[in-house]
């Protein structure tokens, strides 16, 4: 549609997830009309995250050495694991400053509809941070759906056999959500994962 590199800057963009046709365009736009000093700074950034991250060696999140911070900070439990998909749910539990355990980065979900299957995640890698006996608990926190819970199911299955407590997080009713507007599964788990009132 448009001519060489515009066009290619709109491919190259358009490629990466959640952005579709349109907002490529939007942006290739927005970065033709910038400021090229923070074009520079954009592209230098690029060039240097894809040259210094990798992945922790120890929970597999994203690091910049060979261990990420958290596996670093001996002030967080070494007993307690919580298993996630991806790195961007390591950061969303992190926000809510009450997890002091460690993490487990599977790098997807099982998904025979997109060809990804157990041995295409770090499976093997939490099975033997599990070897040691020093791991008490495994919180399964991948995503509540289709994926998530035939992941969670699968591990589940895999760790119980060890002796190790395995768990999920409660999933149900948000707060400030109104119950015609929950769906049956939401609905059904906020009733199985009820809880005893203090009062």
């Amino acid at each position: 549609m448009y001519e060489g590199v515009v066009q290619d800057l709109i491919d190259e963009l358009g490629q990466l997830p959640g952005i579709g046709p349109k907002g490529a365009q939007r942006i290739a736009f927005y970065l033709l009309s910038a400021d090229p000093e923070a074009v520079r700074r954009l592209a230098a950034v690029l060039v240097e995250v894809t040259e210094r991250v990798r992945f922790c060696r120890v929970c597999c999140n994203v690091a910049e050495d060979d261990e990420c911070r958290i596996c670093k900070d001996a002030r967080r439990d070494p007993s307690v694991i919580c298993v996630v998909e991806e790195p961007k749910d390591v950061a969303a539990i992190e926000k809510i400053r009450e997890f002091r355990g460690r993490y487990h980065v599977l790098g997807g979900a099982i998904s025979p509809i997109d060809g990804v299957g157990p041995d295409d995640l770090r499976i093997r890698e939490l099975m033997a941070r599990l070897a040691d006996g020093v791991v008490t608990e495994i919180i399964l926190a991948t995503d509540p759906n289709l994926e998530g819970e035939a992941t969670a199911t699968y591990l589940a299955r895999m760790i119980k056999p060890i002796g190790i407590r395995v768990t999920r997080p409660a999933s149900g009713l948000p707060v400030g959500g109104e119950l015609e507007y929950a769906d049956e599964v939401t609905l059904g788990r906020a009733f199985e994962g009820r809880r005893l009132l203090d009062v």
